[in-house]
């Protein structure tokens, strides 16, 4: 019922396949218009919409390394880096 369809990015001038499957899923959704921005162009618009993110300064419960994370560390609570942080989830899967 859908095909691959090429469409042009008004943002960058770009072309970029609006896809059979994305087709389906936009109608699932009960989207009517299709997009108009390439995915570079969309996250790029996403980003910017949210703003900077504020980092904080930390050091690793587990290595001791200094370290920046999204939010306000709370006294009493570890904080990890990502490296640590990624070790232990996977530690947990």
């Amino acid at each position: 019922m859908y095909q691959d369809e090429t469409l042009k990015c008004r943002d960058c001038g770009n072309e970029f396949v609006f896809t059979a499957g994305e087709q389906e899923f936009y109608a699932s959704k009960g989207f009517e218009n299709k997009p108009s921005r390439c995915k570079e162009c969309r996250a790029a618009k996403k980003n910017a919409a949210r703003g900077e993110r504020e980092m904080f300064a930390a050091v690793c419960a587990e290595c001791g390394n200094e370290c920046q994370v999204p939010f306000k560390p709370t006294e009493g609570k570890p904080v990890y880096c990502s490296e640590c942080f990624a070790a232990k989830r996977e530690a947990n899967a």
